[in-house]
């Protein structure tokens, strides 16, 4: 239970306690009967300045005069317990928000997912599911809300402004996702996300191929449309959807037994052969040297260099425990 509510709970049993011992004063010192006891309390408490119900000896006149006294202490209570309860909702909501801003700033190589709709929230949850930092950018406020409930961080905005990339971390990120409802808003967060980090990883949202050309050109790594890949996707499942199956399991976090992986060759297996790494029980689909160059089933001879990416199944246990070593 949280201070302001426990402040409002004791206040409330305080007015109920003053209430009761003012009603059994006048009962006993006067011999009224509880109504009436009662009624004189009240409008004793609440200062309206009636007369009194009974004619009063001395007694009950001290015993007014407390009452009267108790309820100046009662009113500047309960102003009190109202400005506490604003106070605190207003720095608790300031508090959340420094709380985020700090956590948003000591991230590194962090994910940025610019728009929470249908797809933005599965491409959020999918990232965390691979075990990345998230950090979700969108103007709606239920849209924040509903990120935050998920258990995400978040910063107002859609992206469109420097100010917002940067107050999501875009110069130490790895990658930025731009899924928002709007073409030009996603064509505009990949000009801005690109200035700010040359080296980050973009993805960018098209409805159609001409958008998808011009998300590119803006400086995107990759872009998708959501109703191209529906209608390939359907396709795909009608003629080989075995194919689909194996590789949407391979690529899937849950706990399996075999995992799809791309792995960057860096100094530590530079040098290794393919073969090397099927003794590790890491078997090599590809080595990609560029975007869309691919060298598909290398033989076992095939001597890795620096720089280039793997395309890598085998057990789930082999591929993490090749990650963790590099």
């Amino acid at each position: 239970m949280s201070r302001p509510v426990r402040n409002v709970l004791v206040w409330g049993l305080v007015v109920v306690a003053a209430t009761l011992t003012g009603t059994a004063g006048y009962m006993i010192l006067e011999g009224w009967e509880f109504f009436d006891a009662l009624y004189m309390t009240v409008i004793t408490l609440a200062t309206v300045g009636f007369r009194e119900v009974h004619p009063m000896d001395r007694a009950g006149e001290i015993w007014t005069m407390l009452m009267s006294v108790s309820a100046v202490a009662l009113i500047f209570g309960t102003v009190g317990v109202a400005a506490e309860s604003i106070i605190a909702e207003v720095s608790s909501g300031k508090r959340e928000v420094r709380r985020m801003e700090k956590r948003v700033n000591a991230l590194r190589g962090h994910f940025i997912v610019c728009g929470y709709g249908r797809v933005g929230s599965l491409v959020a949850r999918e990232l965390r599911d691979d075990g990345r930092e998230v950090v979700v950018l969108d103007v709606d406020p239920a849209s924040l809300t509903r990120a935050v409930e998920d258990g995400f961080l978040v910063v107002p905005g859609d992206g469109t402004s420097d100010a917002v990339l940067v107050k999501a971390g875009v110069e130490r990120a790895r990658g930025l996702v731009a899924v928002i409802d709007s073409d030009a808003n996603n064509v505009y967060v990949v000009i801005s996300a690109r200035s700010l980090n040359p080296d980050l990883f973009i993805i960018g949202r098209a409805s159609t191929a001409a958008v998808m050309r011009k998300v590119l050109q803006a400086g995107a790594d990759r872009t998708i449309s959501p109703y191209e890949m529906a209608g390939r996707r359907a396709v795909q499942l009608a003629l080989k959807p075995a194919v689909v199956d194996f590789i949407d399991a391979a690529l899937s976090r849950g706990d399996l037994s075999f995992a799809m992986e791309e792995i960057e060759v860096d100094s530590l297996i530079a040098g290794q052969t393919v073969g090397d790494l099927r003794a590790r029980g890491v078997f090599t689909l590809a080595i990609r040297h560029d975007p869309g160059h691919y060298v598909p089933n290398p033989g076992d001879d095939r001597v890795l260099e620096a720089g280039e990416t793997l395309i890598v199944s085998g057990a789930a246990a082999a591929i993490r425990a090749l990650n963790e070593a590099l």
